[in-house]
């Protein structure tokens, strides 16, 4: 393990104070730092191994350090913030040949193209633009080995939500869809400088080989969008705006007088076919 100055000193060396346009609230607890990082590796270790990680939003370097320490030979760090070059730069002089920092938007990276692979992805999400990142990565879902990512409590809560629950949506079928999901522990506000107003969770993400059910994305988000869209809807209603909505229903086997929040993953990937199968020639 490298020797560097505590993450207090670096936060007052460079004067950084988190933005909150920029979604920032650091972490500094060492153990709470090394148990993100320890987490990723033990369920996926390839990465740290023989691939690359890639954290997004490293801020003063905390999970950076702990990546490292962790045992990761290559990781990238994409930050937006310029005020943070200077010390993950340090980091980088302190781990040789072991640490690329991108100065960019997450939002404009590719990050199915960084390194090699397998790659993970772990990080303390930016709140502002958590969600809208992740929905990017899963539509390359396949080029990731696994996500630990950390959100608000309830976006986590979405993401693993079951049918009939309060939580359950749109996020909820497309990360099933495509990952298993596992929220591993809840983070406190008192954890962050500044502390947030909400709890937070990290959350562990591993790609299926394949999706839960044959369907086409597009499709997919198009019926669960008419769905929840009017989730306090019957079906029979809701899915007017997609196609029939008796035949929908039949294709899945879910009843017209059921709502959104009622259907599984399976059965709207039925209703996605159906889609498919009425756009194809005959």
């Amino acid at each position: 393990m490298t020797t560097l100055p505590p993450l207090r000193e670096v936060i007052a060396k460079y004067g950084l104070s988190a933005k909150k346009t920029l979604g920032q609230n650091f972490i500094l607890d060492t153990n709470l730092l090394d148990k993100i990082a320890r987490s990723s590796k033990q369920r996926d270790p390839e990465p740290f191994e023989n691939g690359t990680v890639i954290e997004v939003g490293p801020g003063p370097g905390g999970v950076t350090r702990a990546i490292l320490d962790n045992g990761a030979k290559h990781l990238t760090v994409i930050e937006k913030d310029e005020r943070c070059l200077g010390l993950l730069n340090d980091i980088s002089a302190a781990y040789p040949d072991r640490l690329t920092v991108l100065n960019a938007d997450a939002l404009t990276v590719d990050a199915q193209a960084l390194g090699g692979a397998p790659r993970s992805i772990i990080s303390n999400l930016p709140y502002n633009v958590g969600t809208l990142l992740l929905t990017g990565w899963l539509q390359r879902a396949d080029a990731f080995s696994s996500f630990t990512l950390m959100f608000q409590k309830e976006v986590a809560e979405r993401l693993a939500a079951k049918p009939r629950s309060p939580d359950y949506g749109r996020l909820s079928i497309l990360t099933q869809w495509l990952c298993e999901v596992e929220i591993l522990f809840t983070v406190p506000p008192a954890c962050f400088t500044p502390p947030p107003k909400v709890t937070s969770a990290v959350v562990f993400l591993k790609p299926r080989p394949r999706p839960l059910a044959p369907a086409r994305l597009d499709l997919l988000e198009k019926v669960t969008a008419a769905a929840f869209n009017q989730r306090r809807k019957m079906l029979r209603s809701s899915l007017k705006s997609v196609g029939d909505a008796e035949k929908l229903c039949a294709a899945a086997n879910v009843p017209p007088t059921a709502r959104a929040e009622e259907i599984g993953i399976e059965s709207f990937c039925a209703m996605a076919r159906l889609l498919e199968n009425q756009s194809c020639p005959s």
